[in-house]
């Protein structure tokens, strides 16, 4: 009897554990289903339609249906004769919720129902502190989970697939259009397991060196961008584990550093996995009584990169550009909504949810926690990043902000960063007006830092 393979965040066929069950099974029926109770955000479903069209050309052909994956899964075991059903996990509490019902259902038809980790280097109840309790601090969780013994991936599997009727992808509309705000993502991104095979290569033999420290700068090629390619499941860490632990000597320091942010990656589904509530709730309850602002002007002027602080807009039109931002850049456009706008961060959550490729419930809601001060292992809640000498430090030549902000590209690196310090004639000089051709300043960094602050100390008297 045929078995169905059950295909979610798993688009790939190497090192896919439930393929392979499937595989050495029989035959096989690949199947993809939109469940429409899954959030997916705009940009992640343009990567979605090509990364679809991806698996589906290595397969030869996957199966697309449309609605409640318990009802889809048994109708397609009755038009097939198949008697099992195999996928891999998801860890975010609607799949964990929708996966537990729907086994029992399986199993309640008769069908078997089995599914396996793809996603982790190891699953999240696996690695735990020695009395046996979540670990809550990356350091620690990081090294116990790099110290275990780590599975070699899987092969490609010999399939023999059969085929049952589909809907298309063109039925689905998931690419923009009217207009099409997606319409440099093509020249920038390869959806699908060739392409995240090939940005990991690139970025060995050409990003890794110096990454330790170059990571930080978004002005150089040294990050991997593997992102979305790790959210789809185009490759998977333990993949990316074996191949970088490959790499010479010489580059053991920055390979070691690179599998540490992959390590956040992991800590962040483990998070998510020991308390669900990560994206709704504030995961230290003192930050409950914190004075948020209610500012649709201000939160407007971040989304569309019109801060008038340089660093901040760049990184929020790279962002609507191109789905994706540098991880610094991230962090310094996170602390500039919370702390200099006070707007909550679950603002910044949906917006990065709508906008990112790599949007990611785990990752996501963990990394504005983190920024937010409020979440597990976060910087100490003080902290309040300065976006001008963040950007003198990070983008000390300005080609970071000159790109994405062009209005600016004439002034001097010394003024680049905070124009609203220019002198007039050096403003003139470069063409810039601000106010008209580049926005003032929508906060005085003193007196957001000063509010943000008092809010702080607000909570620290309520707690």
């Amino acid at each position: 009897m045929p078995v169905i393979m059950w295909f979610r965040q798993d688009l790939r066929l190497t090192d896919n554990p439930a393929l392979t069950v499937a595989a050495d099974k029989g035959e096989v029926l690949p199947v993809y289903i939109r469940d429409p109770g899954e959030a997916i955000g705009s940009a992640s479903k343009w990567w979605l339609h090509h990364s679809l069209t991806a698996l589906a050309g290595d397969l030869g052909h996957l199966v697309l249906r449309s609605g409640d994956p318990a009802e889809i899964l048994a109708a397609l075991c009755a038009e097939t004769g198949a008697d099992s059903v195999v996928w891999n996990r998801c860890y975010d509490p609607y799949s964990i919720a929708r996966d537990t019902a729907l086994k029992a259902d399986l199993k309640d038809r008769g069908i078997s129902a089995q599914s396996y980790n793809a996603a982790l280097l190891a699953e999240p109840w696996e690695v735990e502190t020695k009395s046996g309790t979540p670990f809550k601090v990356y350091s620690p969780f990081w090294r116990a989970l790099s110290a275990r013994e780590m599975p070699e991936p899987l092969p490609r599997p010999t399939l023999s697939t059969i085929d049952a009727p589909s809907e298309t992808l063109a039925d689905w509309d998931l690419r923009p259009s009217q207009p099409n705000w997606a319409v440099d993502f093509q020249d920038l991104w390869t959806p699908g397991e060739s392409g995240a095979w090939s940005k990991l290569e690139s970025f060995l033999e050409s990003g890794l060196a110096g990454y330790a420290a170059l990571r930080n700068r978004p002005d150089l090629p040294n990050v991997s961008r593997l992102s979305p390619h790790l959210h789809f499941g185009e490759i998977s860490p333990r993949q990316i584990w074996a191949r970088t632990r490959a790499e010479n000597t010489p580059q053991r320091k920055h390979a070691d550093k690179f599998l540490a942010e992959i390590g956040w990656r992991e800590f962040s589904h483990h998070l998510l996995y020991h308390f669900p509530t990560l994206p709704t709730e504030n995961w230290k309850p003192a930050f409950n009584g914190y004075p948020w602002r209610d500012d649709h002007a201000d939160l407007d002027a971040w989304q569309k990169g019109q801060t008038g602080y340089p660093i901040v807009d760049a990184g929020m039109r790279e962002l609507w550009s191109t789905g994706y931002m540098h991880n610094r850049v991230r962090m310094v456009v996170g602390s500039f909504l919370i702390k200099h706008l006070r707007l909550h961060w679950k603002h910044g959550l949906a917006w990065f949810h709508d906008t990112l490729l790599d949007a990611d419930a785990a990752n996501n809601s963990a990394s504005w926690q983190w920024v937010a001060g409020c979440g597990a292992d976060a910087a100490p809640y003080f902290r309040i990043f300065n976006p001008m000498t963040q950007g003198e430090k990070f983008d000390p030549d300005g080609a970071y902000v000159r790109k994405w902000c062009p209005e600016l590209s004439r002034l001097p690196n010394k003024v680049l960063h905070a124009p609203f310090n220019a002198p007039a004639h050096v403003l003139a000089e470069a063409g810039v007006v601000l106010g008209e051709t580049y926005p003032k300043p929508i906060v005085d960094h003193a007196t957001a830092r000063a509010a943000a602050l008092a809010g702080y100390e607000e909570i620290k008297i309520a707690s």
